[in-house]
């Protein structure tokens, strides 16, 4: 770089320089000029007043590009007046891109003092996008040092935060080192980095450099701005950085934002409320509600909004080959997915990585190119994102919950479209439940919550299970319903990542998450037993409701079927405390469902015996006696209630329903062996009824005794027919009847 060329950049008249930049009338009406026909039919009633303010503008940018002397702030009125025209009209509707030029070059030529150089970077607020012809020409002014430490420090915060609003950044990046020569000043040091971090590519990473950023951390101790662009070197060349560095740090930079982030936030909802010009037309986005690193646009690189026609125009015009192998595909290129399969070895991800969470091609690079730069610099971005726009923990965030909620969603579609999760969610999950109220973004948090990734039970237990635990119990069933609907998912999505790395050439030897098959084992088994914990005492809480009672048995559907159906050597019964209110249930869908459980415990058991007896221990684990004992414990319960009348009698479970004969005499019930069967059970007796009334349409007595022998073995097919399959598949493989003679003696049985 030449700065003696780059400091005399000559003056820019008021003039559009980029074609798809906007002009002033075009901003004076809210809209661009192209399409022009549809600004003007859009025009506002209020013409007359935004014209009088387009020409105020107009006046003090020409005034600010006409100062040749040093003026005072409180001797000119002048000044004075086109100050608070810049200032007033930057934050109702942000600046015009031909206004950057001027004012950067006014704010960092030193002609003024810095209370009104800081007023004036403070002002630069963009209502589109901002040229990147006037970022360079400002940059050029910190070479000739006119402006004070203060006001470099200013612009450096400023050239941070409004980074997504560049239109192009060719230039900006071959100004990456002179910006690496500013480290060596202690005060603009984080800041200086935090601009590195966006713009190191991987031709960045010099010897040389990596030299000076050890001898500034040795120098200045371990910074987390220096072990940021450290751990970005380290992940483009390895082999240069051979330094330990943190794997994790909560926070690399400052916030630089401040004096900007209201009034981005104001001109964006301003726009999107008073003018009639469609939104697509503003900052080049299809969506506006973002107020920060718009996270919820489509690219943040505002060349994406540029028609197919005007890009190749572009190519013709300046004769750039975008498909030769030496150069890198820029992203806002992107279209289709023949293009990402041609050019998936140069592709350059944006410098602020919030914008591929809803690009399809670039996910699908992720997936495919386990870049690790790219999710260092993912890491850094959300962490940040959810650490400052948090609703509950920033006590001033509440009144935009719903943007956080947008953010949290589509944070959670990426997972689900990755089929992994964030390590920085997992970190805000941890950090922000304790504070959690349980309602606000309710949906989103929980959805998060099922992407977690595989850790300790003593880190997940003290950082999870314990909060979550006291919101459960104090909070409304249908938030308990959603905690276990979250909790299933969080285990389905284990059990998925245990059958992939199982399936691959690594096995469980080395990989990312450095858990080995009996960490996994462990880590799956405490959760299975916080959630059988949880759910008993909800039962309790809730009087044993049906709807509950469906999610807690939905959770057991995906456990009973481990081992066979997710090759985990792992089976767990669930407690007593849920068993048997779903054998009592008086809804005929929990009994279904947990017959069908017991079913899949079953065949899931038979296998894993089978494979110990002929000693095929394919995964080198054996069940418990005590996994195989409370099953057929529970199949005792469940036989003796449903089928043979028994189960006050035979029940060994140690908190079965066994009691003595004496006992259920009190209760003055007169058949009370037969209370439970399929006949007589709560939830069939309608079932029995309505058999009944079709078998004997004329006798109105129901008398349920009639249902045995052969009108048994009909009620059954009938129970069959009403769509009750997991009763079906469990007394096919439970109860012994195997000709129709065991079928009429089964069905004699005393009703």
């Amino acid at each position: 770089m030449q700065r003696s060329q780059t400091s005399k950049t000559p003056k820019q008249p008021l003039q559009v320089h980029h074609k798809h930049q906007t002009d002033l009338s075009a901003w004076q009406k809210g809209g661009r000029i192209d399409p022009e026909k549809s600004v003007q039919n859009h025009q506002s009633p209020n013409d007359q007043k935004n014209g009088s303010k387009q020409d105020s503008l107009e006046q003090a940018l020409s005034f600010f590009e006409k100062v040749q002397d040093r003026v005072s702030l409180k001797k000119d009125h002048a000044l004075q007046k086109h100050l608070t025209t810049v200032e007033s009209i930057a934050l109702q509707r942000g600046l015009p891109p031909e206004g950057f030029a001027i004012l950067l070059n006014v704010a960092l030529s030193g002609k003024f003092a810095d209370t009104l150089n800081t007023h004036l970077l403070k002002s630069l607020v963009p209502a589109s996008v901002i040229p990147e012809n006037s970022v360079v020409s400002s940059v050029s002014w910190l070479c000739v040092g006119k402006c004070s430490g203060n006001v470099q420090l200013l612009f450096l915060k400023w050239l941070i935060t409004m980074f997504d609003f560049i239109d192009h950044k060719e230039q900006i990046y071959a100004l990456y080192g002179f910006f690496f020569s500013f480290l060596q000043d202690e005060k603009m040091c984080p800041y200086v980095c935090h601009l590195l971090y966006l713009l190191t590519r991987k031709e960045n990473v010099k010897p040389f450099r990596i030299r000076r950023l050890l001898d500034l951390q040795a120098k200045m101790g371990m910074q987390s701005h220096l072990q940021a662009l450290l751990s970005l070197y380290k992940i483009f060349c390895p082999e240069l950085v051979t330094i330990t560095l943190p794997g994790k740090v909560k926070t690399y930079f400052k916030n630089s934002e401040g004096p900007w982030k209201a009034a981005i936030n104001a001109v964006r909802q301003r726009n999107k409320q008073n003018s009639p010009v469609p939104r697509l037309l503003f900052l080049g986005t299809v969506q506006l509600r973002s107020r920060k690193r718009k996270w919820n646009t489509q690219l943040i690189i505002p060349a994406n909004s540029t028609n197919k026609n005007d890009l190749e125009e572009d190519r013709e015009k300046n004769h750039v080959d975008l498909y030769r192998m030496n150069e890198s595909f820029p992203v806002e290129q992107l279209q289709t997915f023949p293009q990402l399969l041609q050019n998936i070895h140069r592709l350059e991800f944006p410098s602020q990585m919030g914008s591929v969470l809803t690009n399809p091609l670039l996910l699908h690079y992720m997936n495919c190119i386990k870049d690790e730069s790219v999710f260092l610099r993912l890491y850094y971005w959300m962490s940040q994102v959810l650490q400052e726009e948090c609703t509950w923990c920033v006590a001033d965030n509440y009144q935009h919950e719903e943007e956080f909620k947008d953010f949290l969603e589509t944070v959670y579609k990426t997972e689900c479209f990755l089929q992994e999760g964030f390590s920085s969610c997992e970190e805000f999950l941890y950090r922000s439940l304790p504070l959690w109220d349980g309602f606000s973004c309710r949906s989103q948090f929980l959805r998060l919550v099922s992407w977690i990734p595989l850790n300790s039970f003593s880190e997940m237990k003290s950082h999870l299970y314990d909060p979550l635990a006291q919101l459960f119990f104090t909070s409304s069933l249908y938030f308990k319903c959603s905690v276990l609907e979250s909790l299933k998912e969080l285990l389905c999505n284990w059990l998925n990542w245990h059958v992939i790395h199982l399936n691959s050439e690594s096995g469980f030897q080395v990989h990312s998450l450095n858990t080995t098959l009996s960490g996994l084992v462990n880590t799956v088994a405490e959760l299975v037993h916080f959630v059988g914990w949880i759910s008993t005492v909800a039962l309790r809480l809730e009087n044993n409701t049906t709807f509950l009672l469906y999610f807690i048995l939905d959770f057991y559907e995906t456990v009973c079927d481990m081992y066979l159906g997710y090759n985990l050597p792992l089976l767990i019964m669930p407690p007593a405390g849920i068993f048997y209110p779903a054998l009592l249930s008086m809804d005929s869908v929990s009994l279904n469902q947990l017959c069908y459980i017991m079913y899949r415990y079953r065949t899931n058991l038979v296998a894993a015996k089978e494979n110990e007896l002929s000693k095929q221990k394919i995964l080198q684990f054996k069940f418990s006696r005590q996994t195989y004992q409370e099953y057929n414990q529970y199949v005792i319960a469940m036989v003796g209630c449903l089928w043979t009348s028994s189960v006050f009698q035979k029940d060994v479970h140690p908190r079965g329903l066994r009691m003595d004969d004496e006992l259920l005499k009190k209760t003055a019930v007169q058949e009370f062996k037969t209370s439970f069967n399929i006949v007589y059970h709560p939830a069939l007796m309608g079932y029995a009824i309505h058999f009944l009334q079709q078998a004997w349409p004329d006798d109105t007595t129901f008398n349920f005794s009639l249902i045995k022998g052969k009108k048994w073995n009909w009620y059954l097919e009938y129970l069959y027919a009403q769509g009750l399959k997991g009763l079906k598949v469990f007394i096919e493989s439970s109860i012994n009847r195997v000709s129709q003679a065991s079928h009429s003696k089964a069905g004699s049985v005393k009703v």
